[in-house]
């Protein structure tokens, strides 16, 4: 199934296998994509990917942006950057779509010594460190609890810039509900301590994410793919699960793709084992068992040899990404297509000291780690 053509909404797919999306620091200052972004994305199209998925693109001027060097789809000058990604991926054969993101309280952006403020359901600090690699430095800070009209400001800003992400081209979006940013703080009890509408039991906690979606699936035209992506854990957390199991998985995916989600994109360390009990289904199962029909499920960790690859289509999921494996190997599906062999991921390579786009990622001429 790897290499069967299948399509997302109006986006046709020549195979399978996607790019997911990765934190890569390298727009400029001011949130507008580069040429060398634009030769990045195209290497995986040119690799044999079907599609790829953005790094996460900041929303709004308020408190989305979450790290400095990161792209946003907020002004005219962003629209007209990403332009020419979306055409260089287009040229490319591929299919592109931009993945929207709120930071919330995982903010790596803002300097130990500089006082900005970041917005999360609640007033919580996230219990971990920074990462050098984003650009952070120091512990995060305690988020203000999001008011009424930082919520609306937030709904809003996901709005426009999928709105903005038609306009440069882009095949669809992808929201960020995953890694502990701020529409997935709303699905985790340890961030969302609220007692309104959005606080409390699984229907009460996916009521704001499913409000955006809402509004974003009818912001947009109807050939126009709205796409989320839902894990458990978070970067500040990585051992955090939904209390309620399975339970609240069936409440979440419900009503997420019955808000007008294309498709479900999880997350986790393993796509293929058992995530709710030793016998009970993975992320991705649980989204295929508990979505409306039609509904694409996207497999994402862990999937990078091809026969593990495989496992998870069918049953589990209709598509997977690659994240580390892609990096290593951007050509990953011509190479598992001819037998060729996949060289391993060398984090030191690739995202240390920090993760910005390096120089000899700008072909698919990338060395093996293996010489």
């Amino acid at each position: 199934m790897l290499f069967d053509s299948t399509a997302v909404g109006a986006a046709k797919l020549d195979n399978r296998v996607g790019v997911a999306p990765m934190t890569r620091v390298s727009a400029t200052a001011d949130g507008r994509a580069t040429g060398e972004m634009a030769q990045y994305y195209a290497k995986f199209a040119m690799g044999g990917f079907s599609f790829v998925v953005t790094e996460g693109t900041y929303t709004d001027d308020a408190y989305s942006k979450g790290y400095l060097n990161q792209p946003g789809l907020v002004t005219t000058e962003h629209v007209r950057a990403w332009r020419t990604v979306v055409d260089a991926v287009h040229d490319a054969g591929g299919v592109i779509f931009a993945q929207l993101m709120h930071c919330g309280a995982q903010n790596q952006g803002i300097p130990s010594d500089r006082d900005q403020e970041t917005i999360a359901p609640s007033a919580v600090q996230p219990d971990a460190e920074k990462k050098e690699e984003y650009g952070g430095d120091g512990r995060y800070p305690t988020s203000k609890r999001a008011t009424t009209a930082d919520l609306a400001i937030a709904k809003n800003g996901f709005v426009a810039a999928a709105r903005n992400a038609h306009r440069a081209g882009f095949d669809g979006i992808e929201l960020h509900g995953a890694n502990g940013y701020f529409l997935n703080e709303f699905l985790s009890t340890s961030m969302n301590r609220r007692n309104d509408e959005y606080g409390g039991d699984p229907q009460a906690r996916v009521q704001y994410p499913m409000e955006v979606v809402s509004a974003v699936s009818g912001a947009v035209p109807g050939e126009f793919v709205v796409g989320i992506r839902i894990s458990q854990s978070m970067v500040t957390d990585y051992g955090y699960v939904w209390p309620e199991g399975e339970d609240a998985a069936a409440v979440f995916f419900d009503r997420l793709s019955s808000a007008g989600a294309d498709y479900i994109h999880t997350t986790e360390r393993d796509a293929t084992t058992s995530t709710f009990g030793e016998d009970g289904p993975s992320l991705a199962e649980a989204a295929k068992i508990y979505s409306v029909p039609d509904t694409m499920v996207i497999a994402n960790g862990g999937l990078g040899t091809p026969a593990v690859a495989r496992e998870s289509l069918g049953d589990a999921a209709d598509l997977v990404t690659l994240g580390r494996w892609a990096l290593a190997n951007p050509d990953w599906p011509h190479r598992v297509a001819t037998g060729a062999d996949l060289a391993e991921f060398d984090r030191r390579s690739r995202l240390k000291p920090e993760a910005s786009i390096s120089e000899d990622e700008l072909s698919l001429d990338v060395p093996s780690t293996e010489e």
